[in-house]
């Protein structure tokens, strides 16, 4: 064992417990390729088409807000703790109400950097909703990443998943939000957390969408987070709650392999009888993907995987205002809206 190789794997390890998770998987790899990097030699949001690479988030950016909307900051105190959010309303009020989309960012992310890069708000306006940001403390995790390894934030009703639901729920009180129209996206280990959401509420989410995420469950503890990240989930998952879920992740992807996407499409479909078709295409840039679309017979979609080619780990046709986004590929966030829109969840019995 080389003095290289002790020194990468200590640094790894203190990385990791300190909860830079993303970190030290860049520090992980680099040193069993023998080439060890630190978090400052991080190819952060690389993607291997043309294009401008994102950096990690800038402090002070500033998403675009239309004229007459509003995004102002909230704060949320539960039973799991405190949380503050962003909270985006649109000029025009909607007749029954506005759809509320829940954006859960990225590692090393903040609500206003995602919002810049996702350009979710300029789309919301565009299509009359509101979007509510919440923000991971760095007191829960030095990096900023939502904490989706641990089992205590995988269930209802507990830890980080309880958070995040009182933030919608308390989005819900202050907007006149439309009934069964309340969606869930994120990024990375955001994505991973809209995944457990949608598990474990779907009386609450009517659509889930997950980009460069991974399933519920793939990890437990911290310490087969790397496994799950690098591999994908080595056991059998349980079936999900059947809650509609576009995927969106790159085959070029090495911080989250690509198999994790595969698997949330896996968890969410259920055993649900759908028939699935398959789709190639070329975004306006000339990116292609492979989108599977697994529907009723004879009915809408109720689920999509978009396998992004040459797409690393990156927000797809996102703006470079903002960190990790891959202006070039296919407007996820485009995509996501319009999957959503056409869901509700079903009234109850």
């Amino acid at each position: 064992m080389t003095q290289r190789f002790k020194s990468g794997m200590a640094e790894a390890t203190r990385l990791t417990r300190q909860g830079r998770l993303s970190e030290a998987l860049t520090v992980l790899r680099g040193t069993l390729s023998g080439t060890a990097q630190g978090p400052a030699d991080r190819p952060a949001g690389r993607f291997r088409f043309p294009g401008r690479p994102s950096a990690p988030a800038r402090p002070g950016v500033v998403p675009p807000v239309p004229e007459g909307a509003r995004f102002e900051t909230r704060s949320f105190t539960g039973p799991g703790g405190t949380r503050t959010y962003r909270l985006f309303v649109p000029s025009r009020p909607a007749a029954g109400g506005l759809p509320l989309l829940v954006m859960l960012h990225g590692c090393t992310q903040t609500p206003d950097d995602f919002a810049a890069g996702t350009r979710m708000n300029l789309l919301a306006e565009e299509h009359g909703l509101a979007v509510v940001y919440p923000a991971q403390s760095d007191a829960a995790n030095a990096s900023l990443c939502w904490n989706w390894f641990n089992a205590g934030n995988q269930a209802r009703d507990r830890g980080e998943a309880a958070l995040i639901a009182g933030i919608a729920r308390a989005a819900m009180a202050e907007v006149a939000v439309a009934e069964g129209r309340v969606y869930v996206a994120g990024l990375s280990a955001g994505g991973a957390a809209a995944a457990i959401m949608a598990t474990a509420y779907p009386d609450l989410f009517a659509a889930a969408g997950v980009h460069s995420g991974l399933p519920v469950g793939a990890a437990r503890t911290m310490a087969n987070a790397f496994s799950a990240m690098k591999k994908g989930s080595g056991g059998t998952l349980k079936p999900g709650a059947g809650v509609p879920t576009i995927v969106f992740h790159g085959d070029a992807d090495s911080t989250v392999a690509p198999v994790n996407g595969a698997q949330v499409i896996d968890q969410a479909l259920a055993g649900e009888p759908l028939e699935t078709r398959v789709e190639e295409g070329t975004s306006a840039s000339g990116v292609g993907f492979t989108r599977t679309i697994h529907a009723a017979p004879g009915g809408a979609s109720r689920h999509e995987h978009w396998l992004v080619h040459g797409l690393g780990h990156a927000w797809s046709g996102g703006s470079a205002d903002g960190s990790y986004t891959a202006p070039q590929g296919p407007d996820a966030s485009r995509e996501m809206l319009r999957f959503f829109l056409s869901h509700r969840t079903p009234k109850p019995a």
